[in-house]
């Protein structure tokens, strides 16, 4: 049997070290558990960064998948699918978008986002207003309209013409956009920020504020939409009708998929024939798996289990926590004094994983199907991780 480190051994030899080196290898998941190649069993309180919906080997998943890979897995886009159009249908259904409004098929949120761009120069104009903290993606065009310099720096000039404002800071807001520009990209919820949620009243503001201009409102929610907040997409509450909303991760359970959704007539004629396009996106396969996923959202009634289940995250007494952010199944835990590299280790060697998303902060976003006795097994193992972690800095510091 190779084990673990033998394999991370041909991982480092054989592939581009971009992510570094991997923390586990795993060989499989069932439900919200996955197990490494040494037989070690962890709950996944990551979920593939927000994408594996429905947990590992869920039933309908796998079920359409193979159904759908017996008749055909790839068309090409000179053709379509009744996948691909009865999926794009429940998202437009879902949404509550206008009649007129479409679905463009990428086959990730970075993909959805460079659509997007290109959405935005239909306007005439090429300015863009993005938000500090942001995470649109990492090719050069998204990547122009995510903040972190680290990220940035080593690929500029990157396109030109972006503006970062502050989140909820409706002034620097009001202030940034004008009859120049071209949109504002917002996340209803800065996932990688480390979960910092903009306000119902700053995104109405912005809304506001780029009808007032004739710039179109782009939402990212890449990270956010398909129930994981509890509602199908993360600015519902709000009352907000968007321009664009860009979809990824969740959407199709694990199979790759993206998709930019424009509202109504006006802006899904802004691209026409020929001036945008995608080899494999809105395949069959990756559209039968997210037909897979809204359906049991639905039928499962998960929206109302993620509000639930969730709550148990809206206050934690514990010894080394500070406070927690978030909605529905999208947290992060603010530590007291306690390294998150730290934290995130020791939940790996207790069998719990989670993402360090800032050094002072833990992610948590398991799948949509966790039921209350595993994640308070989480939490009832939580006091002591934190513990350990402490322990472990004390010992290196």
């Amino acid at each position: 049997m190779t084990t673990g480190s033998e394999l991370l051994g041909r991982y480092a030899g054989a592939m581009v070290q971009v992510f570094g080196a991997p923390q586990l290898v795993l060989a499989e998941g069932h439900g919200c558990w996955v197990t490494d190649v040494d037989g070690k069993r962890y709950l996944d309180l990551l979920s593939g960064i927000a994408v594996n919906a429905l947990g590992h080997g869920h039933p309908a998943l796998v079920q359409a998948v193979a159904k759908q890979a017996e008749s055909a897995i790839h068309i090409s886009n000179f053709f379509t699918s009744e996948p691909a159009i009865a999926l794009a249908e429940r998202i437009l259904s879902v949404s509550g978008a206008p009649a007129g409004s479409g679905v463009f098929f990428a086959n990730s949120g970075t993909e959805a986002t460079e659509a997007a761009v290109k959405l935005s120069r239909r306007t005439g104009r090429s300015r863009i207003v993005a938000l500090e903290g942001s995470f649109h993606g990492r090719s050069t065009g998204a990547l122009a309209l995510t903040h972190k310099a680290a990220y940035r720096e080593p690929f500029e000039p990157l396109l030109p013409g972006v503006v970062f404002v502050p989140p909820n800071d409706v002034e620097a807001l009001d202030a940034a956009v004008d009859g120049s520009t071209a949109a504002v990209f917002l996340e209803p919820i800065q996932g990688e920020a480390g979960v910092r949620e903009l306000s119902p009243d700053y995104l109405r503001a912005a809304r506001a504020a780029t009808s007032r201009h004739g710039a179109l409102l782009v939402l990212d929610e890449i990270q956010t939409g398909i129930g994981r907040t509890g509602d199908w997409f993360a600015h519902q509450p709000s009352g907000v009708v968007p321009d664009a909303m860009t979809l990824a991760k969740g959407l199709g359970g694990g199979v790759p998929i993206g998709a930019l959704v424009t509202f109504g007539p006006e802006v899904t004629g802004m691209l026409a024939a020929g001036q945008h396009g995608t080899t494999f996106g809105g395949n069959p396969l990756a559209c039968a798996a997210g037909l897979a996923v809204l359906d049991t959202i639905e039928r499962d009634g998960l929206l109302a289990h993620v509000r639930e289940v969730g709550a148990l995250l809206d206050d934690l007494d514990v010894e080394g926590v500070a406070g927690t952010r978030g909605r529905g199944l999208l947290r992060a835990v603010e530590l007291d004094g306690i390294p998150s590299a730290a934290v995130m280790a020791a939940a790996r060697e207790a069998g719990f994983i989670v993402n360090a998303v800032t050094p002072t902060a833990i992610r948590l976003v398991p799948p949509l199907v966790i039921s209350e006795r595993e994640l308070r097994g989480f939490l009832d193992a939580l006091p002591a991780i934190l513990a350990s972690a402490r322990a472990a800095g004390e010992a290196t510091s």
